[in-house]
């Protein structure tokens, strides 16, 4: 693997469910597992890092169908943690890109973009002349300047580490790639194709709004698998590529239909493909959550629902969501093996949200029935037929499609094309081109106002969020060793979750807890606090960690070394270790920063499992 050849340290995949990061719902990058590392803290296995992190975006889960977006990728990715900066990390895309030991890519259909400079930052002139060097001039015509909206990253809240970034782009025309470019073709152009990216953290953006020079400048580089791995086979759609096709097989196997018989098909078989492999690594995470209607679990919902809304676009009308992530499972396991170890889980799982959805389905047309088309039951119980409503009432009938097409889709999972279905069927006169206009303006608003909801999660950004993030994960600690001492030692973690304000904090435990267990367990951990304990990180193998009885959640995803972060009473000569945890940190240096530590809500998570939310006051 090229990051091995150059000295990197090959970690494993992070969840997919972030622990400790309130600004995301999902992993949308190599980068949030990352973090601590970033801002300074010393990761196990040096500076030089490369990985392939599941990710998962739903941003434009709408663009989802056309031959590129996707809402769950693999993203590769190298690292530098103050180490290399732009020229070593630019030498080693353009040998990984065009050396015929690795991508072997054609020089002539490459193109790169670099910062373009504003009154932040000055234009990044030595990225250019870099890659001017290392190709040999090779790429000379071929730069093209873009502004900060497309050549720079971050910061991902208000504060914290950012900086320019370089894009590379491929030439996915069939005919030869033109050999100068005009300044903007990188951000317009449908055929320049952007593969990957080089972010270099050069800044610190303050609260201020000042972009100060970090002391510890990083290298973050994503290229996304899906489409590096079309555009080495020469294809021109993602869906067409190994990662894909038994899936795709398997949709027409159902559906008997085929790929490519028409725009319409092809696109309900991308995203039927796209959103149920995306569900079956949600539910297949070692931090794996079921379908639900808040946050995670209905990002999650959203996904297998409207598979199988485009699944009636294909006729398929009986249950077929279990069979595809069948073959998820059995395509990707040997490389993420947490799929085939949750399978039940996710069969489960999805085949009854299917069943859910599909009788949600069935009420749903009733009320569109009653609600959209204004039709009223007979004294025999039978609907009036549309014919037999008065003539001023057809007009109110293709008015109230026009108002009630959104609630529809949200409340009962009407996607337009079904409205537009019903309202064929009834030879009722609308302007289906009007309808999908008012459908995608109430959509766009529905949209904003949910991303105004979700930024409220964490405005601060992560350079703020890490101050009380890593309180709460301190206090996470504590609480386990708390929890355990109280009520035996089959307690252990099977999740966790921080937000700015409070942490949840999942555990084995077979029955609900006693308001004097609560109270015993509060009292130990606020005692450890007023103590002022040492937090303490080392670095070892995991079965060193292991042996000297530091817990830790998921063995199969740890690498060669690990940090362990124990919290010690230096006044004991033995200096006992009240917890003890295989951890990727932030953590605060002494039990006494935390404050005031109390649970605010027990209750049941799932089958003996228990869940605790507590905040430090």
């Amino acid at each position: 693997m090229g990051g091995k050849s150059k000295g990197h340290t090959i970690i494993p995949s992070a969840s997919l469910i972030p622990e400790n990061d309130p600004s995301v719902l999902f992993t949308t990058a190599g980068m949030h597992p990352l973090v601590p590392y970033l801002m300074g803290e010393k990761h196990p296995g040096g500076k030089r890092l490369a990985d392939v992190q599941k990710s998962v975006r739903t941003g434009d889960i709408e663009e989802v169908g056309d031959a590129t977006h996707h809402t769950f990728f693999e993203m590769l990715g190298n690292w530098s943690l103050g180490d290399y900066f732009k020229k070593d990390a630019i030498a080693f895309s353009w040998e990984f890109l065009t050396s015929p030991e690795w991508l072997g890519l054609d020089p002539k259909r490459l193109a790169i973009s670099v910062f373009a400079g504003d009154e932040d930052a000055p234009r990044d002139d030595e990225a250019a002349e870099i890659w001017l060097e290392v190709s040999e001039g090779k790429l000379e015509g071929r730069i093209d300047y873009l502004p900060k909206a497309k050549n720079w990253w971050g910061p991902a809240g208000n504060t914290g580490p950012c900086g320019p970034d370089t894009e590379m782009f491929y030439w996915a025309g069939e005919e030869a790639a033109p050999k100068k470019i005009n300044p903007g073709d990188l951000a317009d152009h449908p055929k320049w194709v952007e593969i990957w990216n080089d972010v270099f953290m050069q800044y610190n953006k303050t609260a201020e709004g000042k972009f100060e020079i970090l002391s510890q400048q990083n290298v973050d580089t994503g290229m996304g698998l899906e489409r590096t791995l079309a555009v080495v086979n020469g294809l021109d759609d993602n869906y067409k590529t190994e990662l894909f096709q038994s899936i795709i097989a398997k949709i027409e196997e159902i559906s008997g239909k085929k790929y490519g018989e028409s725009a319409e098909i092809t696109r309900a078989m991308r995203v039927i493909a796209d959103h149920l492999r995306a569900a079956s690594f949600i539910m297949g995470d070692d931090l794996g959550i079921p379908p639900s209607n808040t946050g995670q679990g209905y990002v999650l919902r959203r996904l297998i629902r409207r598979a199988i809304r485009y699944g009636k676009t294909l006729g398929i009308e009986n249950n077929f969501t279990k069979q595809i992530a069948e073959v998820v499972v059995e395509m990707f396991k040997d490389v993420y093996e947490e799929l085939e170890k949750n399978e039940k889980f996710i069969f489960d799982e999805i085949e009854k949200e299917e069943d859910k959805f599909r009788n949600t389905l069935d009420l749903g047309l009733k009320h569109f029935e009653i609600d959209v088309f204004a039709r009223r039951l007979k004294a025999d119980g039978s609907f009036w037929t549309y014919n037999e409503v008065e003539e001023e009432n057809k007009k109110i009938i293709s008015e109230n499609i026009y108002k009630n097409i959104f609630n529809l889709f949200q409340t009962y999972g009407f996607p337009p094309e079904i409205t537009i279905e019903e309202a064929r069927n009834r030879n009722i006169p609308i302007d289906e081109r009007r309808l999908l206009e008012r459908f995608r303006s109430d959509l766009l608003k529905h949209q904003e106002l949910s991303r105004t909801a979700s930024a409220g999660m964490f405005k601060g950004g992560l350079a703020d969020a890490g101050k009380q993030t890593a309180k709460l994960h301190t206090a996470t600690h504590l609480l386990q060793a708390a929890l355990r001492q109280v009520l035996g030692e089959h307690v252990y973690q099977k999740g966790s979750n921080i937000t700015a304000e409070r942490l949840r904090f999942d555990f084995s435990h077979p029955e609900k807890m006693t308001p004097e267990e609560i109270k015993k367990v509060e009292d130990l951990v606020n005692e450890k606090i007023k103590e002022n304990l040492e937090i303490k990180r080392e670095e070892m193998t995991p079965e060193v960690a292991k042996a000297q009885g530091a817990l830790g959640v998921f063995e199969a995803k740890y690498g060669d070394k690990v940090s362990v972060y124990s919290t010690i009473d230096p006044s004991t000569s033995s200096g006992h270790a009240f917890s003890m945890e295989i951890c990727g940190g932030p953590h605060v240096k002494s039990t006494g920063e935390l404050g005031h530590f109390k649970i605010i809500k027990e209750e049941a998570s799932s089958a003996g499992v228990r869940r605790i939310k507590a905040v430090l006051e």
